[in-house]
């Protein structure tokens, strides 16, 4: 399990420019280069694929053509087993947990709007409603929760002996090449929340506006003038037609209750506080508008964030364990239950991720923690657990390290065959043979 700490938010800046990508892909010229079962893949989607992978490795597509064919040729290969792979889900009834895939959801689109700089700012990369982009990074997450949890199920319980660690480090160990400087952390994370005061006022402005409403003045107009909602107030809140499933939870169950026309209570989602009108119902579709008063951390709220970290660094120096402030006090949830623990970086890696925390260990011995840190996600107290200096690769030493590297490769191998295993009973197409 990857358990360093941005993983979704690397991912969604990574996938922003794949997609930008694949749209201009698909502007061109969109073919089927695959089928796989009852779907297909499309050219746009290898694309995409290709240039997350080329950028993962700094590779100018436009420099190296022929590494970017090659990358082509992987993702489409990537992309097929992972086709095969639903339709073994689909035979095993696997189903991605919801609750699992919401709270996946909202930490990539959170991310998204933060890195881009607000909803319209992704509206306008991606060339599609908020709504749509979140619709497709719910149906992605589930599809990859489904692969994930049928690929596991088939690895569970394949292991390594000490020989096979010993051939695997034999015929490695070249390219492998020396350790980096690298350290492990744990960190504590208090977030800045809009306090009771925002809370109130965001409360208070949204229910004035539905008292204008329900006296009579113009939806679309107070939408125009008030809702933050980019995506949607120049066009008077209006949504459009939506299905069930592309709404979150609290505004979905709310605007399916409403009759033609209705204006919905005041509704709390972690966007901020809605106000709903129904348009227009055909079967499940709705048509929807909504004004939106968002919810903003103040600077008395932002101040709040830094005191309590600031009383937790106190509590840490003055003795308190450094497992029980994170059981009590840390809001990383990808991290809370495996005492804060974000995992093993080289020095090299952590800087490109988080500058800000390699300035913040820098000099801080092992089991000592840092002075308060502040990144985009909030304050950070940061634990350096261990730290490893650049030296030559040891077996003894690493012998931990070559047994992960020495079980994925034999998971890889084992992977690889079932996969050939399962594509005897699944209909695989290749429809242009040049990208093979």
């Amino acid at each position: 399990m990857n358990r360093q700490l941005y993983k979704i938010a690397l991912l969604s800046s990574l996938l922003w420019a794949g997609a930008h990508q694949a749209l201009l892909a698909q502007q061109v010229l969109d073919r089927i280069l695959a089928v796989v079962d009852d779907g297909v893949i499309l050219e746009s989607e290898v694309a995409q694929g290709a240039y997350l992978m080329a950028m993962q490795m700094h590779l100018d597509p436009g420099k190296s053509p022929q590494q970017f064919e090659r990358l082509k040729n992987e993702t489409l290969t990537n992309l097929i087993n992972q086709k095969v792979l639903l339709v073994q889900a689909e035979k095993d009834t696997i189903k991605a947990d919801a609750q699992q895939v919401e709270r996946y959801l909202q930490q990539q689109m959170q991310s998204v709007i933060q890195q881009l700089g607000g909803e319209d700012k992704v509206e306008e990369y991606f060339g599609a409603p908020i709504t749509k982009v979140r619709r497709n990074y719910r149906e992605e997450i589930e599809r990859n929760l489904r692969i994930r949890t049928v690929q596991s199920k088939k690895m569970e319980g394949i292991t390594v002996s000490r020989r096979e660690v010993q051939d695997f480090y034999k015929a490695y160990r070249d390219s492998i090449g020396p350790i980096k400087e690298s350290v492990d952390i744990s960190h504590i994370l208090i977030t800045t929340k809009p306090g009771e005061r925002a809370t109130q006022e965001a409360f208070d402005k949204a229910s004035s506006i539905r008292e204008r409403l329900l006296a009579g003045e113009d939806f679309a107009s107070l939408a125009q003038e008030y809702s933050q909602d980019p995506g949607s107030a120049s066009r008077g809140g209006n949504l459009g037609f939506m299905a069930r499933g592309e709404f979150v939870r609290d505004f979905e169950e709310a605007a399916y209750k409403l009759q033609a026309n209705e204006i919905s209570d005041v509704v709390k989602t972690q966007f901020g506080y809605h106000i709903i009108q129904m348009l227009e119902r055909r079967g499940e579709k709705i048509n929807t508008r909504h004004i939106l008063i968002t919810l903003k951390p103040s600077r008395e709220d932002e101040k709040a964030a830094a005191d309590t970290i600031k009383a937790v660094h106190n509590r840490l120096t003055a003795g308190a364990a450094f497992e029980e402030m994170v059981a009590k006090y840390s809001e990383d949830i990808s991290s809370k239950d495996e005492a804060g623990y974000l995992g093993h970086f080289e020095l090299e890696q952590l800087r490109e991720r988080a500058k800000e925390f390699v300035y913040a260990i820098s000099g801080v011995a092992e089991n000592h923690y840092t002075e308060p840190v502040k990144t985009q996600y909030g304050f950070h107290i940061l634990r350096v657990n261990a730290r490893e200096e650049p030296r030559e690769l040891s077996f003894q030493k690493d012998y931990e390290s070559l047994q992960r590297m020495a079980l994925d490769l034999k998971m890889q191998k084992e992977f690889n065959e079932w996969i050939d295993e399962l594509k005897q009973f699944v209909h695989v197409e290749i429809k242009d043979e040049t990208v093979q």
